[in-house]
């Protein structure tokens, strides 16, 4: 069985009103189609009140020309039997009648329509949701809140710029979580952008609001005054801000004094900030992740580089690649990761997605504390497995991997488990090696980085790698552990194929050494 992962370019969290939630590409593109139909839903109305208002001025044209005409000479104009026929009919019936197009409602049919579509809308935790997803990817792609503002991402098609509101936005929402270093970025970036002249909704004083007590909390009190007493240049009667000033002046003066108390040679020594730039749960295996993710930090040496070849390979004279071998390249020595090159077809992944579109639901991970597998708001792929019953496609590519492997895909995982013990239940032991399937390209981002060598591995469509999770021995070779780096530009499939020890005993022998 092949278990198969989409991950989007735009990582979202689960929603807890709709399970289901935004991290499908099929779903994210389904509402892009809704808000088109929207447009054009919204288009009919503005041309409907349109029509609307043209009658409208017709009418009005008409009659500001008949009464201008009539007040000229009222008593003559009346004097005519007609023009006075038509003034009864005209105030009785025809100012009824307009009375009843000015009332009524051209929008019946996009409310419905919008009515209607509500329901697929994303909800309050999704854009909340979208707004982290992009603090993490420039948390690890090291990227500046300008770049993100002007859309200068690598590989993009269509360009998209952050206003001030977008940039207000994401402040908030690192505000509400208490990331106050974030908050300070996207405060200052919109700042920023209002003071290069933006209009916009967000004022000044909104942002330096936020921005101001941000910085406080990070500890440099400094520059929170100093944002304060701007704010209150635009605001002097702005409550919170002269509140917040007195505080302030009143901490500086309360830690001068303390300084000035322990030693007069550091009466002047301003107070020292705490240490910025990185976000509160920041983690050193957090950092070589990220830097991996980005391409820095892969220890390879030039001499160990010069050991990796590409070959080509026949699965120890297998017949069906005696003839036309498989591309073989070395990705990486210790742990040895090897990759194959054009080892699945264009039309074979349109087959694998096409079935595992319809299953895709989210990825769980071992919640430590509970015992149970659960979903986590760092772990957003959507993934579904695929039976080699099911299509001959997958059970060809199932003997192609046990062709080159020459290891049993007989024991590999069969189905999907919801327990924690679905190797215990399998019966098969633990999963002896990984073969990895790209079955798409990645304009940026989507690495699966290896932390504990500095080894980052790139998606390639039609390519595939594979490495071994245990030593000959059965003993567990932490060097593969492994992530995926998040997706920064585009969408990433990928297949994943698990072989497990039962069954790999005269396939792969064991050996008396522990770490061989």
């Amino acid at each position: 069985m092949i278990w198969c992962i989409l991950v989007v370019g735009f990582l979202l969290p689960q929603s807890l009103a709709d399970p289901g939630f935004f991290t499908s590409i099929g779903q994210m593109t389904d509402l892009i189609r809704t808000e088109k139909d929207l447009v054009t839903s919204l288009k009919d109305y503005i041309k409907a009140e349109e029509d609307k208002l043209e009658q409208i001025k017709k009418w009005a044209e008409k009659l500001d020309q008949l009464t201008s005409t009539a007040t000229k000479d009222p008593e003559g104009f009346v004097g005519h039997p007609v023009n006075a026929f038509k003034l009864m009919k005209r105030l009785n019936t025809e100012w009824s009648e307009l009375e009843n197009l000015v009332l009524k409602d051209m929008s019946d049919g996009f409310i419905s329509n919008l009515t209607i579509q509500r329901q697929y809308f994303p909800n309050d935790e999704d854009q909340v949701g979208a707004a982290k997803a992009l603090l993490r990817l420039q948390d690890t792609y090291n990227l500046d809140t300008d770049t993100i503002s002007k859309g200068d991402l690598p590989g993009v098609k269509h360009k998209s710029f952050l206003t001030v509101e977008d940039c207000f936005e994401l402040g908030k929402v690192a505000y509400t979580e208490a990331d106050y270093y974030h908050t300070e970025l996207w405060m200052e970036q919109a700042l920023r952008q209002l003071d290069e002249g933006e209009v916009s909704t967000i004022d000044k004083v909104s942002v330096l609001d936020y921005l101001s007590y941000a910085v406080y909390q990070q500890g440099d009190l400094d520059k929170a005054l100093l944002l304060t007493k701007k704010l209150l240049e635009l605001d002097p009667e702005h409550q919170r801000a002269n509140g917040n000033l007195k505080y302030f002046e009143y901490i500086m003066a309360k830690e001068k004094d303390a300084n000035k108390s322990a030693s007069d040679d550091q009466s002047d020594q301003k107070i020292t900030p705490k240490k910025k730039g990185v976000a509160a749960d920041y983690l050193p295996e957090r950092q070589k992740y990220e830097m991996l993710c980005r391409g820095e930090g892969i220890k390879m040496t030039p001499r160990r580089q010069k050991k990796l070849f590409c070959r080509y390979h026949d699965g120890n004279r297998n017949p069906k690649f005696i003839l036309a071998p498989a591309k073989q390249e070395d990705e990486w020595d210790k742990p040895r990761i090897i990759r194959f090159h054009d080892i699945i077809s264009d039309a074979e992944i349109e087959i694998v997605k096409d079935l595992a579109k319809p299953r895709l639901s989210r990825a769980t991970v071992h919640d430590p504390e509970t015992g149970k597998l659960t979903t986590a708001q760092y772990r957003v792929s959507k993934s579904a497995w695929l039976s080699g019953y099911e299509n001959p496609v997958v059970s060809r590519i199932n003997m192609r991997i046990q062709d080159l492997t020459g290891l049993d895909v007989s024991t590999a995982e069969e189905l999907q488990k919801d327990e924690p013990d679905a190797f215990k239940e399998l019966g098969t032991g633990n999963r002896i090696a990984t073969w990895l399937f790209y079955m798409s390209d990645v304009s940026a981002g989507g690495a699966t980085v290896f932390p504990e060598v500095g080894a980052s591995v790139w998606p390639k469509k039609g390519t595939a790698v594979f490495w071994y999770n245990l030593f000959a021995s059965g003993e567990g070779d932490y060097s593969t552990r492994h992530a995926a780096c998040p997706v920064l530009v585009g969408n990433k499939w990928v297949s994943n194929k698990w072989l497990h020890e039962r069954g790999q005993e005269f396939r792969r022998p064991c050996t008396l050494s522990e770490l061989e």
